[in-house]
């Protein structure tokens, strides 16, 4: 971020990765509180693959690697989540095609593709209470501190901080959108464990980008 190298791409997706096995638990607990709990287990399961597959990965260019993220993804992760987020991957790796490093504004523009394919996915927008009321405010946050010439670090602080905050506001929100929809204004004072997810694959990225961008 900042611009973007190959390597940085994968740091990016790799520590996404990492971020969703290691926290199985936290993210299934929250999902379980209005949801079906399996958030957790099925984003966890999904993403091992693609840390097994790692090396396997076709990496002819940006486009291409991503886009093999996204398959695995949508054909692993179960339930709502998988056709979410491999949508986004593979929506990621469309705008990105042929390309073996980025500048700021194509990873912004890659991030907002990933969000469209998301919310034309999912049927679903800001205040529905989704991981796009974290994602999109977020992504808002990164472009803003790259436009003013931040460091690639330095605009994922800014965007975790803001995609904490906005997931912590999910909390006020009436679930609209999969099975914590059912449960209406019981939904009411509940975190979106999307949203959370969100945050805190931001958060983990800030801490591991390198100081000068990769």
């Amino acid at each position: 971020m900042g611009g973007s190298s190959f390597e940085g791409v994968e740091l990016a997706v790799k520590t996404i990765a990492e971020t969703a096995v290691e926290n199985e638990t936290y993210f299934g607990e929250l999902d379980a509180v209005v949801g079906d709990g399996d958030f957790g287990f099925s984003m966890a399961r999904g993403f091992e693959i693609v840390i097994s597959d790692w090396d396997g990965f076709d990496r002819a260019d940006i486009g291409t690697f991503l886009k093999k993220i996204g398959v695995v993804i949508t054909g692993r992760i179960g339930g709502t989540s998988g056709p979410i987020w491999g949508t986004a991957f593979l929506r990621a790796g469309t705008a990105s095609a042929g390309k073996t490093a980025l500048t700021s504004s194509e990873v912004v523009e890659m991030l907002r593709a990933a969000i469209e394919g998301i919310k034309t996915r999912g049927q679903s927008d800001l205040g529905d209470k989704t991981l796009l009321d974290a994602l999109e405010p977020a992504v808002d946050a990164l472009e803003q501190e790259l436009t003013a010439g931040s460091s690639g670090r330095d605009a994922l602080a800014a965007a975790a901080s803001i995609a904490r905050e906005k997931a912590e506001a999910t909390k006020a929100m009436i679930a609209k959108k999969g099975r914590a929809a059912y449960t209406g204004e019981r939904s009411i004072g509940t975190l979106d464990a999307g949203a959370v997810a969100v945050a805190v694959m931001f958060e983990r990225l800030a801490e591991v980008w390198p100081e000068e961008g990769a």
